[in-house]
């Protein structure tokens, strides 16, 4: 499917005026604890877009105009190999920043998994606002480490876990991002069961195999596709960390 038509967004330039004025993410909002004043500038370049699930953001390779940040919703950032298989590097959610760049282009794709809402700064007059809100630049230099400190999860993941590891610390991921890491939860699961296989380098059927396994265990219970119910949180971190 093809890019989403950025032409039709929202822009916004009147201050504290939607989006920003109707912003719910707290401390996960990319200007919380600013001053008014400089939400207000943020505010002054700020558009906000929504996209359906399976449309595409932005593309591998595509100039990096802009910087996105996720109101609401789910997004999946892949990258194609020669050959058309592709790798997902990242799943993210309300609260995520994305949009890294090599050399001014892209380097994955964005797509979103869910209906979602996105709020979207263009670069260049992000960077001229680093003079006068410093604490933005701070804000962006963090969201570049995570995406890195991220990277280098995913390469220990791919490289040295089996596949009962690697399902473990999926499953494990979503609950602490969720902040249920220490009780039982019920996890909604935006991404098919090919996004995960392709995030995790297995097949769909090794990880319906692992997720059912699982299940006999009595670690989970699968209410439907869409959703896992984390029976023993504390042994499935057991098996991710390889224990």
């Amino acid at each position: 499917m093809p890019p989403f038509d950025l032409g039709t967004e929202r822009e916004k330039a009147d201050g504290l005026a939607m989006p920003c004025s109707s912003c719910d993410l707290g401390e996960l909002a990319f200007c919380h604890g600013l001053p008014a004043e400089s939400v207000r500038k943020l505010a002054s370049i700020l558009g906000q877009t929504t996209a359906e699930p399976n449309t595409t953001i932005f593309r591998e390779g595509d100039p990096s105009l802009h910087l996105y940040s996720i109101a609401h919703g789910a997004v999946k950032l892949y990258k194609l190999l020669s050959d058309g298989r592709r790798q997902i590097t990242a799943f993210l959610f309300p609260g995520d920043f994305f949009g890294l760049a090599k050399n001014g282009g892209y380097v994955y794709t964005a797509e979103a998994m869910t209906p979602s809402t996105l709020c979207r700064f263009p670069r260049r007059k992000l960077e001229l606002l680093f003079e006068d809100i410093p604490l933005l630049e701070k804000r962006l230099l963090g969201a570049t480490i995570f995406e890195l400190a991220a990277a280098h999860e995913q390469m220990l993941l791919l490289g040295r876990k089996t596949a009962r590891e690697k399902v473990a610390t999926f499953l494990d991921m979503l609950a602490q991002r969720m902040g249920e890491k220490e009780r039982a939860v019920i996890l909604h699961l935006p991404m098919s069961r090919s996004d995960i296989a392709d995030y995790l380098g297995l097949t769909i059927e090794t990880v319906s195999r692992t997720l059912t396994s699982f299940k006999k265990d009595g670690l989970i219970a699968l209410p439907d596709a869409s959703h896992v119910a984390i029976r023993q949180p504390a042994e499935l971190e057991r098996i991710a960390e390889g224990a």
